[in-house]
């Protein structure tokens, strides 16, 4: 779910992205021009509610190494999910991009 800094959630409440913002995950700015995912901390499908503002690279690894379980009973916070070892290193990796790096490959499909 993408979001433009300025844009109106379905709930009705406004989000705002602070400029230069850090993420939650890889703390690198969130400047105007970064595509931006708004992160269930527990995933909907588990009862959560709480959302914070992440890159979208950095959602899409997190989805990409974690189930929906692992991270509803593991990983709620973002603390916990930068002490897992694949989240570390993709954090190692990111944090030399600069903050408008939004890796633009296809993603494969899901079977």
């Amino acid at each position: 779910m993408s979001r433009n800094p300025d844009s109106t959630p379905q709930d009705g409440a406004r989000t705002r992205l602070r400029e230069d913002a850090p993420c939650p995950l890889c703390g690198r700015p969130m400047r105007a021009g970064s595509v931006v995912d708004q992160h269930h901390l527990v995933p909907k499908s588990k009862g959560g509610r709480v959302t914070v503002l992440m890159h979208r690279i950095c959602h899409r690894k997190l989805h990409t190494v974690l189930g929906e379980d692992e991270l509803a009973r593991d990983f709620a916070t973002p603390e916990r999910l930068r002490e897992h070892p694949d989240i570390a290193a993709f954090i190692r990796w990111i944090r030399r991009r600069p903050p408008e790096f939004d890796d633009r490959h296809r993603r494969p499909r899901r079977a």
